[in-house]
């Protein structure tokens, strides 16, 4: 049986640890605070030491926030125990990460996977995600079986893994953006009397159908911001990997220096800063002073 290895069991990683424990594989377990592998043990789930120990496994996966913990986790003494072993990236991490990370990992011998996915914690769980990947065909066709029990589809992005972390940096702009034009046109109707909720259905179910119009329509219309299923810092992070991936490929997006200032202007806010990213609406809902 193959060996399979998760590092980083936030809501997000701890749901899909679960779900690869729960189709019977054997899967050791790594986090930076030990109560998260705590909780999966009872599940049937194996502790290592360390984050090298981890990466000693056939396969391994990652979910961890950003940049900086990945570097922080993948030491040099880290990626050499994972020699002929696969690694699967599945956080948002920056494409410059990805390409270092791809070629430290090459020099080992071992092959490396890009695999950010769609979805919020509650998908995660339900192995509903959507994966976004890219790697060496081998690589990416061995490690398919385990995509499968995490998410619904797999889109295949190339070989080259950083492409993936492009990918998902487009996309969560546009949900962003989503979001952005979900709460001023609250705000503008609101204003006017009509029910928040009665209007993002409105939305939703008639030209902007799909998850984000649906799901932040709702989160929005009602203030359900708490507790967070993604923190406004961390979209606030996704718009500076947009804006790195904008700038490799030379584009100019007009409407990146709004969206940085409104995310800039909800962390400085000591009522929002710690809520759902969504909570970059109430930047419009509330009236200048």
């Amino acid at each position: 049986m193959t060996t399979i290895a998760f590092l980083g069991l936030g809501s997000m990683g701890s749901a899909m640890a679960g779900r690869l424990i729960d189709a019977g594989h054997d899967v050791v377990l790594w986090n930076r605070s030990p109560g998260a592998v705590d909780r999966l043990l009872e599940r049937g789930g194996r502790r290592a030491a360390s984050a090298a120990e981890a990466l000693e496994a056939d396969v391994s996966f990652s979910m961890l926030a950003d940049d900086a913990a990945m570097t922080a986790v993948f030491t040099d003494e880290a990626v050499d125990r994972a020699r002929d072993g696969i690694h699967v990236a599945m956080g948002s991490i920056s494409p410059s990460l990805a390409e270092e990370l791809d070629t430290r990992f090459g020099a080992v011998g071992a092959r490396y996977v890009g695999a950010p996915v769609l979805g919020r914690p509650a998908v995660a769980a339900e192995g509903k995600l959507n994966i976004l990947a890219a790697g060496p065909d081998e690589a990416v066709d061995t490690v398919a079986p385990l995509l499968d029990v995490l998410g619904v589809r797999t889109w295949r992005l190339g070989t080259r893994p950083a492409v993936a972390n492009a990918v998902k940096a487009a996309v969560n702009y546009n949900i962003i953006h989503a979001m952005q034009a979900i709460g001023e046109t609250v705000a503008m109707t609101e204003r006017l009397g009509v029910d928040p909720g009665q209007f993002t259905r409105l939305l939703a179910e008639t030209l902007f159908g799909g998850v984000v119009y649906t799901g932040y329509g709702r989160i929005i219309a009602e203030r359900a911001y708490d507790p967070p299923g993604f923190h406004i810092a961390l979209g606030r992070k996704d718009l500076d990997l947009a804006q790195q991936v904008a700038a490799s490929v030379d584009v100019d997006p007009a409407t990146l220096p709004a969206l940085i200032s409104v995310f800039d202007r909800a962390l400085a806010d000591p009522e929002l800063k710690d809520l759902d990213w969504s909570a970059i609406a109430e930047v419009s809902r509330r009236r200048p002073s």
